[in-house]
């Protein structure tokens, strides 16, 4: 593709991502399950196309995206929930590999076990992020985000790592079952520790962290160096890169500076909504080439092919979940708790709303797509064309399907988040910290200090007491509240309404110093920046 056209290409593709993330802002309907569709009619469309290149998504895309999840979830609370996550993310991927492998063997005319199980390692990792988008706008529990963010963050490793082992087997026809276990247990330890390494390098450099764009460089570049490394390493290059960024994540509020989380935080946001646009934009432009290279199958083959695939993909997860909250309660132990302490268990509303949650991604496709044209003896590789197919419809099916339906869903099943306990929370940190604050002025003033020190000590002590009153006014009300939902204060909504009418005046009157040539332009984005910063402490709501 010629650079103008590509250029083209791409601007058109941001128009559509943004045009997208304007209408689902109004309507509800989650970008992700909207994008393919989008991608689908575009694809039907004459004009060019930019093929799905897998080392491009796994190298380029697949480690930006994983690290910004990895850095945005809570160590300590994968932790909590650690048997729950690995049971979805290590042995639920393993289990839905052999079934559809199976199903294929003794179902699909010609098909082998090793080339079923490698479609159906493909189509064994969720992409959590339709789910998440969804569940955070719907107010969806923190402990199953909690679950879905440390499921996807995993499973991508367990599947990257069956496909290669089922490749190997259907390209060599050779297969260890021993040796296939000892190779993925090295795989993801090495992975673990490349990340762990990676992370404490990060540390390190630490000094350099505290200028915002020495900050943002290095962030940028730390998945990739995760991954190049594990993989040059011969370990999980993607566990890695999970594994650095939970750990990086949970060590910024102490290694970075304030501007640096902000302008940090305001980058990864941004990637996120490009390459996240441009991937489900390339998920839908594949279908016209996969369903082309269906010619030489039967149709009761791919239907049959199909409805093995689709049909595990979607009953295994349910009944996983259910069958493991039916164990004793013995085995639901937290996996590293210092207290050994129960983990409670799932509702069945809430085995529902993760049931539904399994939508499928780019990495379902990426994966398939690296599937070799030839094996060892020159021979094609078996039912390729047929492989790729299945994974674009399971992709398909539960990406716009159960993505669409994933918000009558959950407000259906009632499921949502205590707002008034976590802003009570939030609250109650907030005015522990003031009181720290207060105890740190009481330790300087009894210090040798002078007029001037003391001058300053009572002005910041009156500020942070007024602070403190105000943190203890929105508790009071937080407490005395039977409503799930937020109590409403006049006089706080009144508070902040008053200090965004100063902040827009004090930009007016800045712009107008501007206009009439008193301010430069460099001194006005400087004391804009200033307002910004201000403005951004406001709550968009009260909390």
């Amino acid at each position: 593709m010629i650079p103008e056209v590509l250029l083209v290409f791409v601007l058109a593709a941001v128009a559509v991502i943004v045009g997208v993330r304007w209408l689902a802002a109004r309507t509800g309907l989650p970008a992700a399950a909207v994008l393919p569709v989008v991608g689908i009619v575009y694809a039907l469309l004459p004009g060019p196309n930019i093929a799905l290149e897998p080392e491009i998504i796994l190298t380029f895309v697949l480690p930006p995206l994983l690290y910004s999840a990895a850095l945005n979830s809570s160590l300590l609370a994968i932790r909590r929930n650690m048997r729950i996550v690995v049971s979805l993310s290590v042995i639920l991927v393993l289990l839905t590999a052999l079934v559809v492998g199976l199903g294929f063997q003794m179902f699909v005319a010609g098909a082998t076990l090793a080339a079923g199980i490698a479609v159906g390692a493909a189509v064994a990792p969720p992409d959590p992020v339709a789910a998440l988008a969804v569940g955070r706008r719907v107010g969806l529990p923190p402990r199953l985000v909690t679950i879905i963010q440390g499921e996807g963050l995993l499973n991508d490793a367990t599947a990257l790592t069956i496909l290669s082992f089922a490749v190997a087997a259907a390209v060599g026809g050779e297969f260890s079952a021993p040796r296939a276990v000892g190779q993925f247990l090295l795989a993801a330890a090495g992975g673990a520790l490349v990340g762990a390494a990676v992370a404490y390098a990060v540390r390190l450099l630490r000094p350099l962290g505290k200028d915002p764009l020495m900050a943002n460089a290095i962030s940028l570049a730390t998945p990739f160096v995760a991954y190049l490394l594990g993989e040059k390493l011969h370990v999980s290059g993607v566990l890695a890169v999970v594994i650095a960024g939970l750990i990086v994540g949970h060590d910024a509020p102490r290694s970075s500076s304030g501007a640096s989380r902000l302008q940090t935080s305001a980058v990864w946001r941004l990637v996120d909504f490009l390459l996240e646009g441009f991937v489900f934009l390339l998920i839908g432009q594949q279908l016209p080439a996969v369903v082309r290279n269906l010619r030489e199958y039967d149709t009761s083959t791919v239907v049959i092919a199909v409805a093995i695939a689709v049909g595990v993909t979607l009953l295994i997860r349910p009944l996983w979940l259910a069958l493991t909250q039916l164990l004793p309660r013995s085995l639901h132990t937290r996996l590293g708790s210092e207290s050994g302490k129960l983990e409670e268990a799932l509702g069945g509303r809430e085995v529902v709303a993760l049931s539904w949650a399994g939508t499928r991604g780019v990495i379902s496709l990426a994966a398939v797509s690296t599937l070799p044209l030839v094996t060892d003896s020159g021979a094609p590789f078996p039912d390729r064309d047929l492989l790729l197919f299945c994974t674009f419809v399971v992709v398909l099916v539960t990406l716009v399907g159960q993505g669409l339906t994933f918000t009558p869903l959950v407000r259906l099943l009632g499921l949502r988040a205590n707002e008034v306990d976590e802003a009570r929370i939030r609250n109650e940190a907030r005015s522990a910290s003031v009181r720290a604050a207060l105890d740190r002025l009481d330790e300087i003033a009894r210090e040798d200090h002078d007029d001037l020190d003391t001058q300053a000590i009572e002005a910041m002590r009156a500020q942070l007491e007024h602070r403190l009153r105000r943190y203890q006014g929105r508790l009071d009300l937080l407490q005395s509240s039977d409503s799930p939902e937020i109590p409403v204060s006049p006089r706080y909504e009144a508070a902040l309404r008053t200090r965004r009418a100063a902040i827009d005046a004090q930009r007016e009157e800045l712009l107008r110093w501007r206009d009439a040539g008193t301010l430069p332009d460099e001194s006005l984005r400087r004391l804009e920046r200033e307002l910004d910063h201000e403005e951004r402490l406001l709550p968009e709501r009260t909390s």
